[in-house]
């Protein structure tokens, strides 16, 4: 009986199946961990050996390059080997970045630098995928199966094809402000479906969540409805821009205002805003002063206007005052005059308290009176 062999194990060619052409691939830049590589160097030769792939490190011109060898058997290991190298630059640890050349593991360099122009969004989008402690990256390594590693605009991620497809997604969704929680439920979610087999030929459309985004603006529709209810019509497109609008100065030119003077400029146009409800101010203003400086009434002992207590009009008052005063004053110069002519008394006050340096006027005849009535006194005595 022939002995079962599984043809898909993995076996190795004799030497006549050699390859008789050499490839030699270099990766480059990778200055920033030149010691960390001198020192991991040799485990990466023993490893690229065994696959029949030589490797050499030039720490002159910062390079890694990687060559068939008379003993490479497998076409593709020049492949996985480069891999590995790229890898190596994007800081994976060595023992990481060798299972890369095993036939079940495959790589991905994801660029997310240019997804996002705001570096400030994009550190912040960066940190989502990570999460708290990297408890999302981590999440989703075990979701996918994958080796994930996020170092600065690049994401390395190593694993089988299905779960290098989802990191992908997640990751430039996650980039372009989509949270990494919704694809992690929806791939929680399909892991607990696949262990069903009777769900094997069915969609899974009706268990996963539909998430709606609710802090997009929307846009309302070309046809819309305006204030008024009618539909807006669209503006005709022309290449021409719209006139120009014509400035102060071309106003006042057209209107003849640009040549009068200023007087003319505000007659022309009016009181100004407001003025009538200043000027009402105004002379509301200079009653309220006037009204206290009025003077009080007096109160007179005898009269209607005395026994009834009510101070007496100072307006209808006023012209008897005048009058009086103006009496008076005509009789002071009179006198003061007359005195004069005599040679008497040339002073007005003088004259009116009674006293003065001459004999004659009246200034004399009060103090013979006064005479008189002393020795009347004396006599009576």
């Amino acid at each position: 009986m022939r002995e079962w062999r599984d043809k898909w194990k993995h076996f190795f060619l004799p030497p006549p199946f050699y390859l008789s052409q050499h490839t030699h691939l270099s990766s480059i830049s990778f200055l920033h961990i030149e010691k960390y590589l001198r020192d991991v160097w040799p485990v990466v030769t023993k490893a690229l050996k065994e696959a029949g792939i030589g490797c050499e490190l030039n720490l002159v011109e910062g390079s890694m390059s990687v060559r068939t060898t008379r003993k490479t058997w497998d076409p593709y290991a020049i492949i996985k080997a480069r891999d590995a190298i790229k890898l190596l630059a994007r800081s994976v640890p060595a023992p990481q970045a060798i299972k890369v050349l095993e036939d079940g593991v495959q790589c991905d360099i994801i660029k997310i630098g240019g997804l996002v122009r705001n570096k400030e969004k994009f550190v912040k989008r960066r940190q989502r995928l990570l999460g708290a402690g990297g408890a999302t990256l981590k999440a989703l390594e075990l979701l996918t199966q994958c080796y994930i590693l996020v170092q600065g605009s690049t994401v390395a991620a190593m694993g089988p094809y299905t779960g290098l497809k989802a990191v992908r997604r997640v990751v430039e969704d996650a980039i372009k402000n989509v949270h990494p929680i919704y694809h992690i439920k929806a791939l929680m979610i399909k892991r607990e479906l696949a262990k069903d087999p009777a769900l094997a030929g069915e969609s899974w459309d009706r268990f996963l969540p539909q998430f709606k985004k609710k802090n997009v603006p929307r846009r309302k529709p070309l046809g819309a409805a305006g204030p008024d209810g009618a539909p807006k019509k669209k503006k005709a497109d022309t290449p021409f821009p719209p006139p120009q609008l014509p400035s102060k100065v071309d106003l006042q030119l057209a209107s003849g205002e640009y040549f009068l003077s200023g007087s003319e400029r505000r007659a022309r146009s009016g009181p100004p805003a407001g003025s009538e409800d200043a000027a009402a101010k105004r002379v509301e203003r200079a009653g309220k002063r006037a009204a206290a400086l009025v003077a009080p009434k007096e109160g007179r002992g005898g009269g209607e206007e005395g026994g009834s207590g009510r101070r007496p009009d100072a307006s209808a008052a006023a012209p008897d005052l005048a009058g009086t005063a103006s009496a008076l004053a005509g009789k002071l110069r009179s006198a003061a005059a007359a005195s004069v002519e005599a040679g008497g008394v040339t002073d007005a006050g003088a004259f009116l308290h009674g006293g003065g340096g001459g004999s004659g006027g009246r200034g004399g005849g009060g103090g013979e009176e006064e005479e008189r009535k002393k020795k009347k006194k004396r006599a009576a005595a």
